[in-house]
């Protein structure tokens, strides 16, 4: 059975039920390769950009994210497994080859979540990217609006709080959302390539110009191991694109074992079961992510 057929068949089963019990996460970035260690646990594909039906990644940065979240860790014998390899992904391609892309489209993916995201199993959204102007934007913006909606419709909603540090009031939107998981880098002091520059204490910094404490989490973004675009191959990278999806990994580890948790129980448990580092609010957040003292 060629991939095609197998991916058809994959989906179908899913949606009928036959397949698989972990979390649903929906990750809305540049798409997924079917790499080896993702080609048990990509349950869903929509292309917002040229609407093909087939997964593909013309980038790289979703595939990386995705094998963070879910990746079996089959081509490298488990020693490259993602956080929580039992989650079940439903990957939205909303950024071009280029990594960049429009609002509309990152909006059109998250109406695309509340609207099917039952039928999906869909528990968990990560929105690894963001948008930055030196002015701030408001909470009324759009982005931040669709975030709101998907928060208020019971999603825990995961972002990156952007690499734009270390100054005051460097959140990407839609991190400055009061309402989402902003996810800030824990050892951004390492310098290390990020987006093809070399860059130390990048992390976004809050507050908002709402005045909003943010990020509200940070997790380790250095030099993160994670699948490429090459049969078997994975690759580094770094910024709080690869912290975010730790979080949302995090997250579903959480709402397996406990599956009646809302989204609001979920950010509680985040707060609650963090380390404290010691470092200013609005870097830091809570503190780190502990995954250990998170699922106690």
């Amino acid at each position: 059975m060629n991939r095609a057929r197998e991916w058809i068949h994959c989906n179908e089963a899913y949606r009928r039920g036959l397949t698989g019990k972990g979390v649903g996460v929906a990750i809305l970035d540049t798409g997924v390769f079917l790499h080896p260690d993702l080609e048990n646990c990509v349950y869903g594909f929509r292309d917002f950009l040229k609407k093909k039906q087939q997964p593909y990644d013309d980038n790289g940065h979703g595939t990386h994210v995705a094998g963070m979240i879910a990746g079996s860790g089959t081509a490298s014998a488990g020693r490259y497994q993602g956080v929580a390899p039992g989650a079940q992904l439903v990957c939205l391609k909303v950024l071009d080859q280029r990594g960049n892309g429009y609002v509309s489209d990152v909006l059109a993916g998250l109406r695309w979540v509340r609207q099917n995201g039952s039928q999906y199993g869909i528990r968990i959204i990560n929105i690894s990217v963001g948008s930055f102007t030196p002015k701030g934007m408001s909470e009324d913006s759009a982005l931040v609006r669709g975030v709101d909606a998907a928060w208020d419709a019971g999603y825990v909603v995961v972002v990156a709080a952007g690499n734009n540090g270390p100054a005051a009031h460097t959140i990407t939107t839609p991190g400055i959302s009061r309402k989402v998981i902003t996810v800030g880098c824990a050892d951004d002091d390492r310098e290390v390539e990020v987006a093809g520059n070399r860059m130390v204490d990048y992390s976004g910094r809050g507050p908002t110009d709402a005045c909003i404490c943010k990020p509200d989490i940070v997790a380790p973004g250095s030099r993160i191991v994670s699948c490429n675009l090459r049969r078997n191959g994975y690759r580094f990278k770094s910024g709080t694109s690869m912290s975010t999806p730790l979080v949302a990994g995090a997250a579903a580890l959480l709402l397996e074992q406990n599956p009646d948790m809302t989204n609001r129980d979920v950010k509680l448990r985040f707060k609650e079961r963090a380390v404290d580092l010691e470092l200013p609010r609005n870097q830091q957040g809570w503190g780190a992510l502990d995954i250990g003292r998170l699922l106690e």
